[in-house]
């Protein structure tokens, strides 16, 4: 039971602490809290507090509050919360936190709304609350008959919740959470274009601008000659921006319309200095390869994995759209932290954070890029500049080149291999660059912490050395795990081919007895039918990880002769899954991530210059290329785990222990160049 004020806790070190309002008396209204609405004629509006960028957030909120007020999904409007973390706690989409942090805030809020509500009604019918019970939109006697809500708003919003004791509805009497197979609430939104993206977001009378950006890392412009570009129609302005207070800095030229706009870009005559022209990604690959410890602390069987430079590449390229006025900015923009980005615009432009207004549209993917502000930075500028809403506009070439990209990293793995070929100690030595858009992640402990999840009884150690990043690194789904746990998993994977051992058997024997991965893992090789003989041809590869709360097993299955892989199946435990069909849905995004960055998509730096510049050379993963996936979700009885990003590593660890078929893997991409 949740009494008085009760205190919507989200879990996870770190999280603000939300407490439940006191109503607002708002005409024809119940307004319990934050997050729902309701009102005189029955309509029901949840507020989404975090974006959804893919994750499928904007789902899972409607379903809580569909179960818990006892109505269906389809009775839900939901709303997107604009950026207030004073207002609605921390909003940022990160770390595989967003339904674990929500959910009991969410359930709480909606529960409130129940329970005020069904007091209204045994008040009205002066029976005890016990007697009444909230279905399908209205609150039932089995005497008295029933009241629908919209009867019931006004004596229910004269109510003072924390005199009202709140229950959730137990996981036994779920209609909707855990049980539907129902896609996403605003699928039929989405694929019918009324759903509003950022690129979407232009207000009338909003110009567009785009940007001249540098040719080579760290290049700044040291001459304009923009007299072409300003003689071209549609033409407002020409402005130079300055890193950082303005993004990543460049020449913006901004016109009525995107066409004008690119067309005014290329007739700009701009002389670039500074810089590093001649970087190479294979030199800074021979300069991490270099700080690795001149040997290794175990004399026995090592490896070394070389880990690529990687690109977000979402499918809605960066953009913002912002409208400074002289009383404040207001801004539209895919962001992962609206509420983080209103505090850094209040901050940098010297206002309070009231004359600040960020509304967070929907993002056409993320992965961790849309964490940072540098294409608001970009708008906000423009805007301040002509003095009305400008929408800046990356191309797919400026998103991939001038993108923060995933860090390069190198790993040496040694381990002693003793009594039946099993490893008895372990060393794990790690060189690679920090996150440079956070300044704290260059601390190797925190490194550490982000990616080494080695889930076996191997005892060891794991080192990490940190050399000056140079270019932009940041956030990439999974952040370093996916590099840590590639490189571990082989490594177990090419010892157990080496001494002959079954793979799924040598997990299992490494595993503590207690651990959830042995259900999973079990689980996953029962539907893999592991037991069974690999078809002639083919092969099948393994990996295990705990992080984020959940357990992962995968194996793949692939035909190393052809590079093809067959078949993905992964067991997944994330405690209770709230929604099925969207866990079975971010383990297929995570599968697909894995296939395209194992099968060959990496940057390159040449003379300085990002090499790729759209999906034709940065190769994801084509429909044709991508695997049956089948995803088993195993339930416990342990906390609700998160999921965004549990599946990335291990499903590419799996793929390419399954095309090696046995032979050694040392980097990523598969059995290419890295650099």
């Amino acid at each position: 039971m949740i009494s008085r004020r009760t205190l919507l806790r989200g879990a996870g070190a770190g999280v603000l602490v939300v407490a439940v309002p006191v109503p607002a008396f708002a005409a024809g209204e119940l307004v319990p809290n934050v997050f729902v609405r309701l009102d005189d004629a029955g309509r029901i509006t949840a507020t989404v507090p975090r974006p959804d960028t893919g994750q499928g957030v904007r789902t899972v909120v409607a379903l809580m509050v569909a179960e818990e007020l006892a109505v269906e999904v389809a009775d839900v409007t939901l709303e997107q919360a604009f950026g207030d973390t004073e207002r609605f706690g921390s909003q940022i989409v990160a770390n595989s936190s967003s339904v674990r942090q929500l959910t009991i805030p969410i359930r709480t809020a909606a529960a409130t709304a129940r329970c005020l509500l069904v007091t209204a009604a045994a008040q009205r019918w002066r029976v005890p609350v016990a007697e009444c019970a909230a279905r399908d939109g209205a609150v039932r006697h089995p005497r008295l008959g029933r009241l629908p809500y919209r009867a019931l708003v006004g004596a229910a919003a004269a109510l003072d919740p924390g005199t009202v004791p709140v229950e959730l509805t137990p996981p036994e009497k779920w209609r909707l959470l855990g049980r539907t197979r129902d896609g996403r609430a605003d699928a039929r939104d989405i694929v019918t274009g009324r759903t509003r993206y950022g690129i979407d977001s232009r207000p009338p009378g909003g110009f567009v601008a785009v940007v001249a950006r540098p040719p080579w890392r760290g290049a700044v412009p040291q001459s304009v000659d923009d007299s072409a570009t300003r003689g071209l129609p549609g033409v407002v302005d020409v402005l130079t921006l300055t890193a950082p207070a303005d993004g990543q800095g460049g020449v913006a030229v901004i016109a009525r319309s995107t066409h004008q706009a690119l067309r005014g870009r290329d007739a700009l005559r701009i002389s670039w200095g500074g810089g590093t022209p001649g970087a190479d990604s294979r030199g800074w690959l021979a300069d991490l390869r270099a700080a690795l410890p001149a040997r290794s602390p175990i004399t026995g069987f090592e490896r070394v994995y070389e880990m690529p430079l990687l690109a977000h590449a979402p499918m809605e390229p960066m953009n913002a759209t912002a409208h400074v006025r002289p009383d404040g900015v207001t801004v539209w923009a895919p962001t992962q932290d609206p509420g983080g980005l209103r505090t850094q615009l209040a901050r940098q432009l010297g206002v309070p954070a009231t004359a600040v207004r960020v509304e967070a549209t929907a993002a056409g993917g993320a992965f961790g890029r849309r964490v940072e502000p540098d294409p608001v930075l970009e708008a906000v500028a423009c805007s301040r500049r002509v003095g009305a809403p400008v929408q800046v506009l990356w191309t797919r070439a400026d998103d991939m080149r001038h993108d923060s990209y995933r860090p390069m990293s190198v790993h040496r793995m040694s381990a002693e291999i003793g009594a039946g070929g099993l490893p008895v100690r372990r060393a794990h030595e790690v060189v690679t660059w920090p996150l440079t858009v956070l300044p704290f992640f260059a601390d190797p402990a925190l490194i550490k912490a982000s990616g080494d999840h080695f889930p076996y009884t191997v005892p060891g150690d794991v080192t990490v050395t940190v050399r000056p990043a140079p270019l932009r690194t940041g956030f990439w789904r999974a952040v370093y795990a996916g590099q840590f746990v590639y490189a571990e998993e082989n490594f177990l994977s090419e010892i157990g081919a080496r001494s002959g051992l079954d793979q799924v058997a040598l997990r299992r024997s490494l595993l503590p007895a207690d651990s959830r991965l042995h259900r999973v893992l079990d689980t996953v090789a029962d539907r893999a039918r592991w037991n069974k003989p690999p078809a002639r041809g083919t092969a099948r590869g393994v990996a295990c990880l705990e992080e984020y709360g959940s357990a992962i097993a995968v194996i793949a299955v692939a035909e190393p002769a052809s590079r093809r892989v067959l078949r993905v199946h992964a067991a997944v435990d994330v405690g209770v899954a709230l929604h099925p069909s969207g866990v079975r849905a971010q383990v297929e995004g995570c599968v697909v991530d894995a296939l395209s960055t194992v099968l060959g998509a990496q940057i390159t730096v040449r003379e300085g210059r990002v090499a790729e510049s759209s999906y034709g050379d940065y190769t994801w993963a084509r429909i044709g290329q991508t695997p049956d996936i089948d995803v088993t979700i195993v339930r416990s009885n342990a906390p609700l785990g998160g999921l965004g990003e549990l599946a990335y590593s291990p499903a590419a660890a799996a793929i390419a222990a399954a095309l090696a078929g046995g032979t050694p893997v040392t980097g990523m991409p598969f059995g290419t160049g890295v650099g």
